[in-house]
């Protein structure tokens, strides 16, 4: 269907430039928004209308006439209706829904797939400074970013993951510190425990068990390996900076098996540290001052950020002549851009919010070529968990939270991700732990997994080769639940497109909700195995065809397709 969609464009292309010339880059389709009205619709007719200064109804009348005479309608549309002040409703022939199978089964993993387009992308996403487990938030950030890459992915970009994260600072110091005091015997609660509330860094010291693991790893002078370093501890309660490296090493490592076991990888880990180490923040500050965009002002060097749109100018060195945060964002987008990524996507939470404009006044203000709205950001919420109808707010491992790893191991790693890309990013949401594991059709995850599923049962009870139904007579597939599937097969690739122009990989797991109970319904409603051989190809053709739609959108999602269940 494809190829039919693409023909009849061409034709209603065609037909509006016959009517006024330019007019044709207004055809389009869309969906009618009652299925019974048709398969496709377009109101072109009364866009025309206006410009042209005619009756909209007259002018859809007029172009339906000349699309009728036309090739591609002839061949592939039942009808073309007029409803309301000048909407086309189109109804496609069997035949033209029929040829979406074909498409799918030759294209197999590639339907739905954009060709390659040539252009650089980078996500960065996770981000979690290692200074503890990855908890649920991250977990919504990790199943987010990995599906926005594979949405670009399928559309054609050269997409690179990114994971960027402070290795020095008061966190970091505070981690050591921390371990450092486990080491020495004392824990949480201890006389010599900072406990002072009125004290920022006591109010963050980490009272986790896993603090415990890191001082008692450090004093048995283990080696610890990540995908960025590794380090073997010193055994040396007084040396703080082995200390430090031991612990970032350590956590790194742990978040290193949290993403494992959520199979997310990535093409590179980015230090904030190299930012310094490198002169990139110091050759920023440089830029922007030279490019007149800063001015001193109570012993502190502001940026003119009002100049593109925030609400206040933002200081950039404190009084102290540290650099505030966003400072050495600004030069890490910069080092994004020279770098050779044309597009930029950031996942991070809510409360990064205040950040952005900032970030982009900056990198305008430096004047390197980057153009306006760079980076995209994709903000999520956090996620509340609950188990046993109770909220759980807390984990052995962490101390103080649900861990991604915890949610994993009560439910499974399909569940979790496709739970938490079940929502808009910034909609709050409620994980549901005993909803999750549910083997019901209540699950969605399990819902959709059980059609495709299904379908394999169907399959190897019949025991032929897949292949040849590429070349199975498809004519007998009539029935409305058939038509049905077929169409829905069809929006697939539009789907895809849009979800990932929308930054919305929640859309795919819509569409596959629907998928599966479209054949769910067709399921009940026509016997597949029958003894007429070319009705039970042409019907295995369209179930085989499902199951392949299914496996591609469970994929872009990073869940799996099972074949029993």
């Amino acid at each position: 269907m494809l190829i039919v969609k693409t023909h009849l464009l061409e034709a209603l292309r065609d037909a509006l430039e016959d009517i006024q010339p330019g007019a044709g880059a207004k055809a389009a389709f869309e969906s009618p928004k009652v299925a019974a009205h048709g398969d496709l619709a377009t109101t072109a007719a009364m866009q025309l209308a206006k410009p042209l200064r005619q009756n909209p109804r007259q002018l859809a009348e007029s172009l339906c006439a000349v699309l009728r005479t036309t090739l591609p309608y002839q061949t592939w549309v039942d009808s073309l209706d007029i409803a309301g002040p000048g909407f086309i409703n189109i109804k496609l022939k069997p035949a033209a829904k029929q040829q979406v199978l074909r498409s799918v089964l030759l294209l197999g993993g590639r339907y739905g797939a954009q060709p390659d387009n040539g252009q650089r992308m980078l996500v960065e996403f996770v981000s979690a400074n290692p200074t503890g487990p990855l908890h649920v938030g991250h977990g919504r950030q990790a199943a987010l970013g990995d599906a926005i890459c594979n949405l670009f992915d399928s559309q054609g970009w050269l997409v690179h993951r990114e994971f960027y994260y402070n290795d020095a600072g008061v966190q970091i110091g505070t981690l050591a510190t921390s371990t450092q005091l486990r080491a020495q015997g004392f824990k949480p609660g201890d006389a010599c425990w900072p406990t002072d509330p009125d004290n920022p860094a006591a109010k963050n010291f980490y009272n986790g068990e896993y603090i415990a693991d890191i001082a008692a790893d450090f004093l048995a002078q283990k080696t610890v390996t990540s995908d960025d370093r590794a380090f073997t501890a010193s055994g040396d309660v007084t040396d703080l900076d082995s200390i430090r490296q031991f612990a970032v090493a350590y956590l790194r490592h742990e978040q290193d098996l949290d993403l494992s076991a959520f199979a997310v990888k990535f093409d590179n880990y980015y230090l904030e540290s190299s930012l310094y180490t490198s002169g990139k923040v110091d050759a920023t500050v440089k830029r922007l001052v030279e490019a007149g965009k800063t001015y001193e002002q109570d012993g502190a060097l502001w940026l003119k950020s009002t100049d593109y749109g925030d609400d206040k100018d933002r200081v950039m060195r404190k009084q102290d002549g540290t650099y505030t945060y966003f400072v050495p964002d600004v030069a890490y987008h910069i080092s994004k851009w020279e770098r050779g990524f044309s597009k930029v996507i950031n996942i991070q939470g809510t409360d990064h919010h205040g950040t952005i404009a900032r970030v982009r006044a900056g990198l305008q203000a430096a004047n390197v070529g980057i153009p306006q709205g760079y980076p995209d950001y994709v903000l999520h919420t956090m996620v509340r968990v609950v188990k046993g109808g109770q909220e759980v707010k807390i984990s052995k491992r962490a101390g103080s939270y649900v861990t991604l790893r915890d949610l994993i191991e009560w439910t499974s790693k399909d569940a979790v991700r496709f739970f938490l890309l079940s929502r808009k990013p910034d909609t709050e949401y409620t994980f549901d732990v005993d909803l999750a594991v549910a083997k019901n059709n209540d699950n969605p995850v399990y819902y959709v997994q059980y059609a495709h599923a299904r379908i394999c049962s169907v399959l190897a009870s019949w025991g032929g080769d897949a292949a040849t139904l590429c070349h199975a007579d498809l004519s007998p597939l009539q029935s409305q639940q058939a038509l049905a599937l077929m169409l829905l097969l069809a929006k697939y690739p539009d789907m895809l497109t849009a979800a990932a122009e929308g930054f919305a990989p929640h859309d795919v797991t819509f569409y596959l909700r629907e998928l599966a109970a479209c054949y769910h319904s067709y399921y009940d409603a026509e016997r597949i195995l029958v003894d007429d051989e070319a009705l039970k190809l042409a019907r295995l053709a369209l179930v085989a065809a499902t199951a392949q739609v299914l496996r591609n959108g469970l994929a872009v999602l990073g869940v799996g397709a099972p074949e029993k269940m």
